[in-house]
């Protein structure tokens, strides 16, 4: 299933994203694009240079959208673990994540996703466990 860029844009206009600086790009079938423009606050302790945390978090967003990519309504998605690991420091203006479902069962999805800056190289990969609780859970 794909999610519309109208659900897309209503979802991603949030404080958590509009702070870090996250836009979802796109949510089909199991995989979720994300983009990050770093606000200069989250650029710690150098700036350009945002902070692990940041990148931690546009991975796990992105990994969600990937999970909710492939739920119906009535359906909505938890982390229950997420371990990341960092090959370089992020340095640049704009990254990219990349997340998708490599297996799946009735209560849990299983992901993996990489986040690379402007010129291509790999600045963090992860992989992830979500669980999927009914909607009106959280």
């Amino acid at each position: 299933m794909e999610i519309s860029q109208q659900t897309i844009n209503q979802l991603g206009d949030n404080s958590l994203y509009t702070a870090l600086g996250i836009q979802i790009e796109k949510a089909a079938d199991g995989k979720a694009s994300a983009r990050l423009k770093p606000a200069s606050e989250v650029c710690w302790p150098f700036v350009g240079q945002p902070h692990g945390g940041i990148l931690f978090t546009l991975m796990d967003t992105t990994m969600a959208w990937a999970v909710l990519s492939q739920l119906g309504s009535g359906h909505n998605c938890t982390t229950i673990s997420l371990n990341i690991h960092y090959t370089q420091p992020a340095k640049g203006n704009v990254f990219f994540c990349s997340a998708w479902v490599t297996h799946r069962t009735a209560r849990s999805s299983f992901l993996r996703a990489d986040i690379h800056d402007e010129e291509g190289r790999l600045l963090a990969m992860g992989q992830a466990t979500f669980r999927i609780i009914p909607a009106d859970f959280l």
